[in-house]
């Protein structure tokens, strides 16, 4: 009976431990809410007036814009200038604008890099020359018409006898002028034409080659400068003369040109 009494008791002892330790983790728990709740009082209490705004507010009434604090960070996207590809940048909403790159010039090199030096133009080569032998009139002392031969450079081309002609045809410089060497054929005589067949040079002149102010020794005069100076090349050995490309049989009274004319003519 005695044992009996004593595990009764130790029973209700063992009970009234139990009730009194859940009794302490409850008064813990609640002390332990309270705290946390103290502590973030104000964001529960921010959120409760959020939560309040949301429900009375109307639905066409904007959303509060969330503070700097509350908004999430996000990827901003930006383009790169570079090369037009799009780049992202993780970056906190709060932080200032990243710098624009420094555009400062760099200073110029006195070096230019790969700088390719012109080539410079060859100048142009000088006309090729010949010498040829030109035949004007002198007159001497005692008033004799001779011949006067000078030596002119004359530019190489396709047509040297033509070329010969024309410069007959312009006369003595001024300083064979001064030496009293004359061109005696007329004024204003051009040449039509210059050919030569065989051996015999065609040479056509203007009309003008038939009117000589000097009578028959300005004609004779005018005709051995022609054919002196065009027989000056090896393949010519007589010269035809002809008047507007027609064949005549006189120059002047008593001189005959309807057959081709020699040096030994003269």
């Amino acid at each position: 009976m005695a044992g009996r009494k004593t595990n009764s008791k130790t029973g209700q002892k063992s009970k009234a431990g139990g009730s009194q330790a859940l009794v302490i983790f409850w008064l813990i728990f609640v002390v332990v809410v309270i705290g946390v709740f103290m502590l973030n009082a104000q964001t529960i209490q921010k959120n409760f007036n959020l939560f309040k705004t949301r429900i009375t507010s109307s639905p066409n009434t904007m959303e509060e814009p969330l503070t700097s604090e509350e908004m999430p960070e996000e990827p901003i996207v930006r383009e790169t200038p570079a090369f037009s590809q799009r780049e992202t940048v993780r970056e906190p909403a709060s932080s200032k604008p990243a710098s624009e790159p420094s555009t400062k010039p760099q200073p110029a090199s006195d070096k230019p890099a790969d700088q390719t030096t012109p080539a410079k133009p060859e100048p142009p080569k000088p006309a090729q020359t010949r010498e040829r032998n030109i035949y004007f009139t002198q007159i001497d002392k005692d008033g004799q018409i001779l011949h006067s031969k000078v030596t002119r450079k004359i530019p190489v081309t396709e047509s040297p006898m033509l070329d010969a002609l024309n410069v007959l045809l312009t006369g003595p410089s001024a300083d064979e002028l001064n030496r009293g060497i004359l061109n005696l054929i007329p004024q204003n005589t051009r040449i039509l034409s210059a050919i030569v067949r065989g051996n015999t040079a065609y040479i056509s002149f203007s009309e003008d080659f038939l009117f000589n102010t000097l009578g028959v020794e300005g004609y004779v005069a005018q005709l051995r400068q022609i054919v002196w100076t065009v027989t000056e090349f090896s393949n010519v050995k007589d010269v035809q003369i002809l008047i507007e490309g027609r064949r005549m049989e006189y120059l002047a009274e008593g001189i005959y040109i309807g057959i081709p004319i020699s040096k030994q003519d003269f």
